[in-house]
């Protein structure tokens, strides 16, 4: 994150001056220290080149061919940064992006956006739950090729995830079938013990009713084996790209 872990380096991709000067008075007003760059897309791709990006935003207004090509590039880097494109709140987000926004009229809106890229970017702590170690060197290799930056633990049961999760812990992603102490209990558990950590139940059975059961139970999701970095991806998002209340 720009070499320091209370800074985040982020960059503006537009050719209209008020879209790069309401981003960077927002990025001014940040919760974290901001170092802000912004340019066009021959600009962009010699920083991308030259320098870590921590949040890339990508003028929806630009042509499809130059959008897509900041995208390839930024993901070619070792550590991709988050991509959020200026398109609208309810357009689906392009390949390779992980959100869509809102052009920002005022610096207000600004500020209130960067805050959600900031929410998002910051690193998430995850714990993996399952019985097989197998699957955990599976599910950690899905979890590295996210375009969050994770950190993640590991627990071979219920119980032992319940001594972990007093560490802090941002996600839970819990096997629905593990012996003696389930991923059911350990959902019941955990929603009494850690509230704010959210679940999400993992199984290899598609199977409508377990997923009602999860819900039921305060699951935050309940995703199906095999998933993908993209899954893990929409779940971050529905997490982290809601405001916060004061």
């Amino acid at each position: 994150m720009g070499g320091d872990l209370l800074t985040l380096h982020m960059m503006v991709v537009s050719a209209a001056e008020t879209v790069r000067d309401h981003w960077r008075a927002g990025s001014s007003l940040a919760s974290v220290p901001i170092e802000y760059s912004a340019g066009g897309t021959s600009e962009a791709h010699g920083i991308l080149k030259k320098a870590d990006v921590d949040i890339l935003v990508i003028d929806g207004a630009l042509a499809a061919d130059e959008r897509d090509s900041l995208i390839d590039a930024s993901a070619a880097k070792t550590q991709a940064p988050l991509v959020a494109v200026l398109a609208g709140e309810r357009m689906v987000p392009p390949a390779g992006a992980s959100v869509t926004l809102a052009n920002p009229s005022t610096t207000d809106e600004a500020c209130a956006l960067v805050e959600r890229c900031v929410r998002m970017r910051l690193p998430k702590r995850i714990l993996l739950v399952d019985d097989s170690s197998t699957m955990r060197s599976i599910v950690r290799k899905i979890l590295s090729a996210c375009q969050f930056v994770l950190t993640v633990s590991e627990a071979e049961s219920g119980i032992t995830a319940l001594d972990k999760v007093n560490d802090g812990c941002d996600l839970a992603l819990i096997d629905c079938d593990m012996p003696e102490f389930d991923g059911f209990e350990t959902l019941a558990e955990l929603r009494r013990i850690a509230p704010k950590t959210a679940v999400v139940m993992m199984t290899a059975t598609d199977d409508q009713v377990l997923a009602d059961k999860a819900y039921a139970a305060g699951a935050f999701g309940f995703i199906k084996k095999p998933f993908y970095p993209a899954d893990i991806d929409a779940i971050l998002v529905r997490m982290f790209d809601v405001p916060q209340a004061d």
